[in-house]
């Protein structure tokens, strides 16, 4: 009647049922281990109580009905949320507001819908634009903005429904792009250039951005603008005469616009720019041309260049400007040929006197241009071939497109009178003035009567040293179409890929071939068209606009070296003295050496580097100083075949030698070294001083001064002659020897009459035999005393054992080794006296009298100064 046990049927149920009341049959249902409702949430098992009825076997108990039992396991909040990426990313364009930009979604591993439910999101990181909803959407709240934040950072966190937040918060990156803008991306604005660096890419990783439009072709145009620098572009800065001799142009130009100087005096009141010979004209300013300088008589063919700036003329009614105009000088006002602007075009004026026949004639030659009045440098050359005037504008040949006719000048025999930059009015007004002034820029005016120019002289003298290039031509790409103009300022491109006109871009590139360019800023325009396929709206492209920035070059100096000071016998210079024969002519540039090691903080200290370095001159002047050579009696002179297959001009006057020329430091030394001096009047000179000094880039960069001071020799010896010229004989010893300006030298002397010589001779000796006979008496005694001592003495003594000053000749050594050395002291005591003393004075009686007591001074000498007379050959 007792209730003993309750069993449950099942599978390793983790519970277990007990007894509480054998007699009410009450029993209690427990667990036996854990319950985890993220394990199992519910449990579903059978349940049979039995009676206290069992045998010894457990057989005859009493079980009762089957009872299910369901239990279900209730959850607790154990778990938080955690995020199902570690941080999440995303890109925005700028300017829109997004419904959703990403969503962010946790997970939480609670089995009750309660807790494993994510009820809440939230941003933690305070004031962002940004907000979010409950299913974890992210968007905007406001417009972003590139250029105010490229990409923003926020913090999210998640919350369950039992309000337990996320323990790791989610990073979420949002990239803001801006809006797609078609046009040039990857470029610099500033583009450095260092001079002798050749070929420089401009744009080495540019590309072309069209937002996916349909583009089918695009149409680029590249230009450098110099308008600003120089003539227009870096051109070199040689003189008008050099550039025609460099370009091969036939000789005979002349400079109506050289730099004022002694001889071009015309030029000097006139404005000019910087040291590039450009003239400013004003309209207040004219020069005459000296007569002389441009021949009477042009004859039929001559041809006239010039660089040329000019602007629109002031006013409404525009007066003729005047480049060169040849007029009457007095009397009367008639134009025999002129170049003039007018209203922007260029009008040529060419009046021909009355000859054989007396018929109308081609006298104006008009041309239109737009360049005439665009404020640039342009290079005109005309060419005329009467009756046919050629000009050629930047290389390109243009013909008149109006010609007039006019009747011939009546001959008469009026001066004319040549004038730049304004026109000669010299009858019809009461008083001759300047008429019809220029305004504008000039420079190299030259004029070459007989000759006319050839185009590719013409081409070459208007060469620009700067320019577009482009890096390998035949990479460019079949479908790349691509122009130049003349001077490589502008290039045009065109392509129908994209990828194609990319890769033809970044290969164009900047060059400047000058070896000192002029520094400073190289605008540069990149303005580009794209066509598009079809009925769309093309794109539109915005320009480039960048610059290269050339930087100085290190400046060379140019230093002249070379024997100074030479003596040569008068006989030499009757048949001609070569004055520079061992000159050099270097030039070196400073160049600052970077310290190897990178933590060395003091700059200061950088070593500097003398580096040789190669260049051209442009001219070289031997000037003489002091008074001018007299023609009648001496001259420099140059064989001309020197100058044979060199670039190089030379002109002679009473105040020096001058060689011109753009060419080589090499070759301006080897002409440099067959100049001779002549004179074949010597007895009225004694000595003659020269100066030395080149150039480079038309005095830009200048050498040093060298002096050089020439000494004849006079004399009547015979033996002396024969001292002299075994001296000249010896090229390294002289050569070695710079003698300071004013010093004494025994071979420096003059001449004086033959009378003064023998009295200063014999007084000389005298003095000489007085002065040789005391010393030797001292000598003796003081041997006598100290004879001892000789020995250990003999080593420090210096000089100071005698009364007697010894000066070894220098030239001792290179002549008689036992020449005495009477000589050498009686010269030297000569000199100090008087230096008009002769060198003859060896064979005089006086001398031989005095031979045996001097040879025993000479022959103790040598013992004492064996030893010292290489030390002492210049004391």
């Amino acid at each position: 009647g007792e209730i003993c046990a309750f069993k449950i049927h099942g599978q390793e149920m983790p519970f277990e049922a007990v007894v509480l009341n054998k007699t009410s049959g009450e029993g209690r249902l427990r667990a036996k281990s854990p319950i985890d409702c993220e394990l199992q949430k519910e449990y579903t098992f059978i349940i049979q109580a039995y009676d206290c009825g069992s045998g010894p076997g457990g057989t005859n108990w009493k079980k009762s009905h089957k009872a299910v039992v369901h239990i279900q396991v209730k959850d607790v909040n154990e778990f938080s949320p955690a995020f199902k990426e570690s941080v999440y990313k995303t890109t925005v364009t700028e300017g829109k507001i997004y419904d959703s930009i990403l969503q962010v979604e946790a997970i939480d591993e609670d089995c009750s819908p309660q807790y494993s439910q994510i009820c809440n999101y939230e941003i933690v990181t305070t004031d962002v634009p940004f907000a979010i909803d409950r299913n974890g959407n992210i968007r905007n709240t406001e417009k972003l903005n590139y250029d105010k934040q490229h990409q923003y950072e926020i913090m999210v966190t998640a919350f369950d429904c039992g309000q337990k937040h996320a323990t790791e918060d989610v990073l979420v990156r949002v990239n803001v792009k801006p809006v797609c803008k078609p046009g040039w991306q990857d470029w610099n604005k500033r583009i450095e250039y260092k001079p002798g660096s050749g070929s420089m890419p401009l744009f080495p990783s540019i590309r072309l951005e069209t937002c996916d439009g349909p583009v089918s072709s695009i149409h680029t145009t590249i230009e450098l603008q110099t308008n600003y620098i120089g003539k227009g572009c870096d051109r070199e800065t040689y003189s008008e005469k050099s550039l025609q001799k460099l370009c091969g142009a036939s000789s005979g130009a002349i400079d109506l616009l050289p730099s004022p100087s002694a001889t071009t005096n015309w030029t000097a009141g006139l404005l000019m720019d910087n040291n590039d010979m450009i003239f400013k004209f004003d309209g207040k300013q004219g020069a005459k041309i000296p007569d002389g300088i441009v021949p009477k008589n042009l004859t039929d063919q001559f041809t006239i260049t010039l660089w040329m700036k000019h602007g629109p003329s002031p006013g409404l009614r525009a007066e003729k400007e005047t480049i060169l105009c040849n007029s009457d000088k007095t009397e009367m006002n008639r134009h025999h040929y002129a170049l003039y602007v007018h209203n922007c075009r260029l009008v040529f004026l060419l009046r021909k006197d009355f000859d054989q026949a007396d018929t109308f004639r081609p006298a104006e030659f008009h041309w239109k241009l737009d360049q005439i009045c665009d404020k640039e440098w342009h290079y005109y050359v005309v060419n005329v071939e009467f009756p046919v005037v050629t000009l050629y504008m930047d290389g390109t040949t243009y013909e008149p497109y109006l010609v007039t006719n006019d009747w011939p000048i009546h001959p008469s025999h009026i001066a004319m009178q040549l004038t730049v930059g304004a026109c000669w009015q010299g009858g019809e007004v009461t008083k001759p003035r300047f008429a019809q002034y220029f305004h504008g820029s000039l420079a190299s005016l030259t004029i070459r009567p007989g000759k006319i120019e050839s185009q590719k002289v013409i081409s070459c003298l208007q060469a620009c040293k700067e320019g577009l290039d482009i890096n390998s031509l035949e990479s460019l790409g079949q479908g790349i179409k691509y122009h130049f103009n003349p001077s490589q300022s502008v290039l045009v491109m065109e392509g129908d890929d994209i990828e194609n006109i990319n890769q033809a871009l970044r290969k164009v590139s900047y060059i400047n071939s000058r070896q000192f360019p002029t520094a400073g800023v190289r605008r540069l325009k990149v303005s580009s068209k794209v066509q598009c396929f079809g009925e769309d709206v093309c794109i539109s492209i915005p320009d480039i606009d960048a610059y290269v920035m050339v930087f100085q070059a290190n400046e060379p100096k140019i230093t002249i070296s070379g024997m100074d000071h030479f003596a040569r016998p008068a006989a030499q210079f009757e048949r001609g003295v070569i004055l520079l024969p061992d000159i050099r002519i270097v030039s070196t540039v400073t160049k600052m050496e970077h310290p190897v090691d990178s933590k060395e903080h003091d700059r200061a200290n950088k070593p500097e580097v003398l580096e040789e370095m190669l260049h051209n001159l442009d001219f070289c002047d031997i000037l003489v100083i002091g008074a001018e050579l007299d023609p009648e009696q001496e001259c420099l002179e140059l064989d001309r075949v020197e100058l044979h297959g060199k670039h190089l001009d030379a002109t002679n006057s009473t105040a020096g030698y001058s060689i011109y020329g753009v060419d080589s430091m090499h070759n301006y030394e080897q002409v440099l070294r067959q100049i001779r001096y002549r004179n074949w009047y010597t007895s009225a000179t004694f000595d003659r001083k020269f100066r030395v000094k080149c150039s480079e880039l038309n005095g830009r960069y200048t050498s040093n001064e060298f002096n050089l001071e020439v000494n004849i020799l006079h004399s009547s010896n015979s033996d002396f002659m024969d001292h002299v010229n075994h001296m000249i004989v010896q090229p390294q010893f002289l050569q070695s020897v710079h003698h300071p300006e004013g010093s004494i030298s025994a071979v420096h002397n003059s001449v004086v009459p033959s009378v003064a010589t023998i009295v200063i001779i014999i007084c000389v000796s005298i003095l000489i035999f007085i002065i040789t006979l005391g010393v030797y008496r001292i000598r003796a005694a003081h041997q006598h005393s100290s004879g001892d001592n000789e020995g250990s003495k003999e080593n420090e003594m210096d000089w100071d054992d005698s009364a007697l000053t010894i000066t070894v000749n220098p030239m001792e050594k290179y002549e008689k080794p036992h020449q005495t050395e009477e000589e050498s002291e009686e010269e030297d005591i000569e000199d100090e006296e008087d230096d008009t003393t002769s060198a003859e004075s060896d064979e005089s009686e006086e001398e031989e009298e005095e031979e045996e007591e001097e040879e025993v001074i000479v022959q103790k000498g040598d013992k004492q100064n064996a030893t010292r007379q290489e030390q002492l050959e210049w004391d």
